[in-house]
């Protein structure tokens, strides 16, 4: 359960040219297919040849890779010939909850190869093998099973890697690590593994086809290995060599691998081509009815040089992915979406731009809701929810000399509505460049981002015709990794029309019109440039940790259309120390304490944040958790310049807020989870609680369900409700309100797995919020130091208007890999959508029997896809 709160014009046809290039440069090896194995069911006691061991105090020496004459069966057996010669890897440490342990139970491994695939052999022994825990789940899911994870840095750069993870009851896991920690569990590979559990403990036999993986071209190569091993019952994790986590990084950690002699190209073709059958509700006048789509289209991955991959997708469909939660935003800012598409998704840690907050690439904004819904006159017409994909393609890879590459181009459909549209044809390109240095210690990069729209006549009135984003970025680890530093340059210029311009003048993310605000608002502008600095240095191991970062984003800083930027004209400093407890202690297997300070002005100098904050969390000896955070927001003279949506800047009083966490033991049968949060503010005149207990239930080794409540209750008396007459003017009017509002929602999540790969899955989250406003105030004063000074009495002229905003949002997926890499998806998904009545009165039995009798929007959708391999 998550917590409460988590704190020059370059078009896209140039970038396409690009990618054209490095295309062409990286065509050259040879192609090759995937073989596949039948498996057999044996078992043995392993034999041991020689062993390589790593001590406690000493370096891992080098794993040795044994070439396989005959391939083995993958079965989870090691009668095959090459696992009775193969060198066996020994030495397994703990690092958690002890760093550098002994282990209770020994570990072994082997690796072989042959010029298509990579072997990997492991026995995990255990005394009590009717004690290892083996739970069924979805493929990707991860539970609270014993586990044995590969992970392997072919390109040997001690930054990157991908990790292979399966547990007893042969659930596979996959992801690909980048940047030395971070993993991107939407990674996919097509490759085999079998499991076994015998009399001497449990057993895992590995097939990775170097077909997935890159590595450079070379007569003979070294990668990079970590083999890491769970012990559900013992709550014990081990590896070979021993993963440090007082140190940073984890690829840097990784042992190595030798003797890999005579590869075979990793350069390869697959498609998955798809089709896809589509019923959705769509609005009539006399109610509604249904709209029955079919459409084909593919994924393609092609294997441009041993270390290049291109990745293409035409006409995709995502209708198995999961809906959004459910949010009501009544702030001044956008609500941020995760990225849940697999195709934007895989590999996008390559996008990523250090030392910034701002995030330069949000791939959400390709085939987002169309932005011009609100033309079209018929209320009964049917707005499309997102733009269609026509096709978007992308090339990712390593080049052997350090440097990291990525470029994306994506390419929207005009979307119309009875001859309005609502969203023009759109072209999309990002470009991504990253080189490092001092093997993965310093690294500098580069980012480009462009999007470019065919506007019509009245589109072009409302939507920015073209948006360019240039940056640079560096990164440096010195005194033995233990300190990193990074700084971040970055520029933007988005072009259109004087009244799209001017829009963008006014918008919630800059509010050039604001009447204290000295930003200069143009309306004969037709272009907007702005930049963004940030630098931030840390120390990042050790029992005490620190930090500090200063970033500063300029009013006209603008980069939406492909990226995320809430706010722009800000400057924020941040600045924590930590400290971690090196190992268990007392009651908890590991704690650690954090003091934080947050300063935040705008370009001009004024202050709009000053927030201490004292956070502290245990992981227990049973393994729970637990976490309580404190903090002050609005400490001394400061001022919020938003509030009033282009009003003056308002002083804001002090808000202090308590947060508590509680996660229980999640190797029980029923977790139960709880949190908390209360803020009191404005010298008490505003409060707010809210609670969310959450509990998981296993059923069955093979079900498990989930089932969370939120109930909120907010007590604003500085809520914004809205302006009279026009903004900067002399007869304005910013109007505040106080504000009572309720909300409650549950969310639903169940999993039935009949095997790794048929599953069935269930989310569903119904939700209410309610809020009525009185004492219609107006600012007066809004900088007084007195709180009741800063507004007066306002008379509307008529009652207040309230809300009672109501949703459901449900997905069910059966998911069935019926062949490795192909897959059928059967999926229902339904909305609900209900704001007509009841406004600002909350009545949950009456709030919920009306959301449900609101007409549903269903979709009913079976996609099938088919992997080749060539």
């Amino acid at each position: 359960m998550p917590n409460f709160r988590k704190r020059v014009s370059i078009s896209a046809s140039f970038l396409a040219q690009i990618a054209a290039v490095i295309l062409l440069f990286a065509l050259n090896g040879s192609t090759h297919s995937l073989r596949g194995q039948q498996p057999a069911s044996t078992a043995s006691i392993p034999a041991t040849k020689t062993v390589s061991t790593a001590g406690s105090s000493q370096v891992a020496a080098p794993a040795i890779a044994s070439a396989a004459k005959v391939a083995p069966i993958v079965d989870g057996s090691d009668v095959d010939a090459v696992w009775n010669t193969a060198t066996v890897i020994t030495g397994f440490r703990v690092f958690d909850p002890q760093e550098d342990g002994e282990p209770r139970f020994r570990t072994d491994a082997r690796v072989a190869y042959d010029p298509s695939n990579l072997y990997v052999f492991v026995r995990a022994f255990d005394p009590h093998p009717d004690s290892v825990i083996s739970l069924l789940s979805r493929r990707d899911v991860k539970t609270q099973s014993d586990q044995i994870k590969i992970m392997v840095d072919s390109y040997h750069d001690r930054r990157t890697g991908y990790e292979f993870a399966v547990n007893p009851a042969g659930v596979k896991r996959d992801f690909y690590l980048h940047d030395d920690t971070q993993e991107d569990a939407s990674w996919d590979a097509v490759w085999e593994v079998a499991t076994k559990i015998d009399s001497l403990g449990w057993t895992a036999e590995f097939r990775i086809p170097l077909s997935q993986l890159r590595y450079p071209a070379s007569a003979s190569n070294t990668f990079g290995l970590m083999i890491m091993r769970d012990v559900a019952r013992t709550n014990e994790r081990v590896s070979w060599p021993v993963f440090r986590r007082s140190r940073p990084g984890v690829a840097s950690q990784f042992g190595e691998l030798a003797n890999l002699d005579g590869l075979g190209s990793s350069r390869r073709l697959e498609i998955v081509p798809y089709a896809t059958t589509k019923n959705v509700s769509t609005t009539a006048a006399d109610g509604f009815g249904r709209s029955q789509q079919q459409s084909l289209g593919a994924d393609i991955k092609y294997g441009l040089a041993s270390n290049l991959t291109l990745d293409a997708t035409v006409n995709p469909d995502f209708g198995q992915v999961e809906a959004d939660p459910a949010v009501l935003n009544l702030s001044a800012f956008e609500s941020f979406f995760e990225e849940r598409r697999p195709f934007f998704v895989e590999g996008n840690g390559i996008f990523q731009f250090d030392a910034n907050s701002v995030q330069l690439f949000y791939p959400r904004r390709i085939g987002r809701a169309p932005q011009l819904g609100g033309l079209v006159e018929d209320p009964n017409a049917a707005i499309p929810g997102s733009s269609t994909i026509l096709g978007a393609a992308k090339i990712t890879g390593r080049l052997s000399g350090g440097t990291s590459i990525g470029a994306l181009s994506a390419l929207t459909q005009r979307e119309s509505v009875d001859g309005t549209v609502v969203e023009p044809r759109t072209a999309y390109g990002v470009g991504r460049v990253s080189h490092d240095f001092r093997k993965g210690e310093s690294a500098i990069g580069f980012m480009l981002t462009d999007v470019n729209r065919f506007l019509d006549d009245v589109s072009d009135n409302y939507l920015r015709r073209s948006a360019t984003v240039a940056g640079m970025d560096v990164r440096h680890r010195f005194l033995t990794g233990r300190y990193e530093a990074t700084s971040s340059l970055t520029y933007s210029k988005v072009t259109g029309t004087v009244d799209a311009i001017a829009r963008t003048q006014r918008s919630g993310v800059h509010l050039f019109q604001r009447v204290d605000g000295d930003l200069g608002f143009d309306p004969t502008r037709t272009s907007l440039d702005g930049t963004a600095i940030a630098s931030q240095i840390e120390k990042v191991d050790g029992v005490v940790r620190l930090g500090a970062s200063y970033q500063r984003v300029s009013p006209g800083f603008e980069i939406n259309d492909i990226g995320f930027l809430s706010q722009a004209d800000q400057q924020t400093s941040y600045e924590h120390v930590s400290l971690v407890s090196p190992g268990p202690r007392g009651f908890y297997r590991r704690a650690n304490a954090q003091l934080t300070l947050f300063n935040q002005w705008n370009a001009a100098g004024l202050s709009t944040a000053r927030t201490p904050e004292l956070d502290l969390q245990a992981t227990l000896r049973n393994s729970s958790s637990v976490s309580a955070n404190l903090w002050t927001d609005y400490v001394g003279g400061v001022y919020c310049d938003r509030c009033a949506r282009g009003g003056p800047a308002l002083r804001l009083s002090p808000s202090s807020s308590l947060l508590v966490n509680w996660f229980g033991d999640p190797r029980a049968r029923l977790v139960k989870s709880f949190a908390a949060i209360y803020t009191i503010a404005d010298g008490g005149r505003s409060t707010l609680w809210r609670v969310r207990p959450y509990l998981t239930y296993r059923a069955a080794s093979n079900v498990s369900m989930e089932l969370g409540a939120r109930y909120q209750l907010n007590m604003d008396n500085t809520q914004w409700y809205g302006n009279v007459g026009t903004v900067s003017s002399p007869d304005a009017h910013y109007l505040f309100a106080h504000l009572h509002q309720n909300l409650l929602s549950f969310q639903t999540r169940l999993s039935v797995t009949a095997t790794p790969t048929l599953s069935l899955q269930f989310y569903g989250e119904p939700f209410v919020t309610t809020g009525s406003y009185r004492n219609i105030r107006e600012l007066a004063s809004p900088r007084a130091s007195d709180y009741s000074a800063r507004f007066k009495q306002y008379n509307l002229g008529g009652p207040a208007e309230g809300f009672n905003e109501k949703q459901f949002r449900s997905n069910t997926v059966v998911r069935w890999e019926y062949r490795p890499g192909s897959t059928v998806f059967f999926v229902w998904s339904q909305g609900r959508d209900q704001s007509d009545r009841d406004f600002g009165t909350f009545s949950p039995r009456r709030d919920y029997v009306n959301l449900f009798s609101a007409r549903p929007d269903n979709t009913f959708l079976i996609k099938a896809s088919y992997w080749l391999s060539f």
